[in-house]
């Protein structure tokens, strides 16, 4: 692979790795800021509320996906990914100089709320702009491969963000991470996400988009009635998520949670396991991703339902009896192994799903509602299970968004051959299991 192919797999993902930077510290350091912003006396309140204009960010997420997703189809890749990476340098700023209670009441949380709200705009459109660019920026043949160095992205975003946690965590005092310190990381989130504007002001349009006839003169592009159009298509972006996106969000954020507060584990050597589990997961998303160019999408989005669908109780049941690093690290392992199924390919199934004037929206929308739904909620949900005393509900239910995943992967068409130039409005992707002519051949997609 060139140096230019490897210019577009950095710039089109690097926002993603900012982002996921943000969202993860702000989830972590909540407990050092939280009574900056409310009045002092009780601590489990005060979090509450912080975490409580953290899910906001979740319910903007499909806003986001719907406003930037427009903006990608009807102004091009290039600009929806530099007002994405511009939405987050501002509320990485907003936070990191949001007044405390102390200095101006409540006027701090009304910063905090308008930065989480700008951050969800963000992360709402940054997954489907930079999906859709890596997508069509990559040859046929390699549109495995650099898609699933969104994951790669993600994954080294939050790494990043642990990482600087237990630095600081080492490096500062109680006081001075409750009082100061916690302003540093959306700092350097912030500076991070100019860093990445830099790049995406001087990037190129993806072939794909500018070749479009139909780019500039079609005025249904990136509209909800084009979409419309589409509605298989978008239904099945939902379908195919909601496995994957609950698997994901087990195994990465409510992982440490869970070895913590359930298997009885010490939180820094749980902490350790998420740390290594995470490392190898992000190593593993390209090898992932090239196999599927070689063999197809479906193979590995099928092992993936596959195994979460069989393998999720006892990996979960088997976890909260590790009791130390080396079996709770070796069930993290395998468990991630099998999610790669779906994180390394994702980004790539879903924009080959649509025509180029409906792809980013085709993919942001229905993705940010899948992962409100499913994703977002599904520590909660695990909880709630645990709250209930039946904490093993909390495993079948991950093993059953799973097995209607596999359902989906089972019946849809092979993805990987489809000609992104050829795929026109009205059309779609073939959804259809059966054997039919590609858009390769000249023939029109079937559904």
């Amino acid at each position: 692979m060139g140096r230019e192919q490897w210019k577009k797999i950095w710039v089109g993902s690097a926002g993603n790795m900012v982002e996921w930077f943000d969202w993860f510290v702000y989830a972590s350091f909540a407990v050092y800021f939280a009574d900056s912003f409310f009045p002092k006396g009780n601590d489990t309140a005060n979090l509450m509320n912080t975490m409580g204009i953290f899910a906001v960010g979740f319910f903007m997420r499909p806003v986001g996906g719907w406003v930037l997703g427009r903006v990608g189809d009807r102004k091009g890749r290039k600009a929806a990914l530099t007002l994405t990476v511009t939405l987050m340098s501002a509320s990485a700023i907003l936070i990191a100089v949001a007044p405390t209670y102390a200095v101006a009441g409540y006027g701090g949380v009304a910063v905090l709320l308008v930065a989480r709200m700008l951050q969800g705009l963000s992360v709402g459109g940054e997954y489907a702009a930079s999906a859709t660019y890596l997508t069509e920026a990559s040859a046929p043949g390699r549109r495995g491969f650099a898609s699933s160095f969104q994951y790669v992205s993600m994954t080294a975003g939050q790494l990043l963000g642990l990482g600087l946690q237990i630095l600081l965590q080492r490096t500062m005092s109680e006081d001075a991470l409750h009082s100061w310190a916690w302003r540093i990381p959306f700092i350097i989130g912030a500076l991070g996400a100019a860093v990445v504007f830099y790049l995406r002001r001087n990037m190129l349009e993806t072939e794909v988009y500018a070749q479009d006839d139909d780019a500039h003169s079609d005025p249904a592009r990136g509209t909800i009635k084009a979409l419309w159009a589409h509605k298989r298509e978008a239904f099945l972006v939902i379908a195919l998520t909601m496995g994957g996106t609950v698997a994901y969000y087990t195994y990465t954020t409510y992982l440490t949670k869970y070895l913590s507060g359930s298997a009885g584990m010490d939180k820094p050597t749980a902490s350790l396991v998420s740390f290594c589990a995470l490392f190898v997961f992000m190593c593993i998303q390209p090898l992932a991703g090239k196999l599927s160019d070689r063999i197809g999408r479906r193979p590995l989005l099928i092992t993936f339902a596959v195994g979460s669908t069989f393998l999720t109780v006892p990996i979960m049941t088997l976890l909260k009896h590790a009791g130390s690093f080396w079996p709770a690290l070796g069930l993290s392992l395998l468990a991630l192994l099998v999610v790669t199924g779906y994180t390394s390919i994702n980004a790539c199934v879903k924009a080959e799903l649509f025509p180029t004037g409906i792809r980013a929206l085709g993919v942001a929308l229905p993705y940010a509602i899948a992962n409100a739904l499913f994703g977002g909620t599904a520590e909660y949900v695990a909880l709630w299970f645990k709250k209930g005393g039946i904490e093993s509900g909390y495993y079948w239910y991950v093993a059953g968004c799973a097995a209607v995943s596999l359902i989906v992967y089972v019946t849809m068409r092979e993805t990987k051959t489809i000609d992104l130039n050829r795929v026109k409005p009205g059309e779609g992707a073939p959804l259809s299991a059966q054997p039919a002519r590609s858009s390769l051949s000249g023939g029109t997609s079937q559904r």
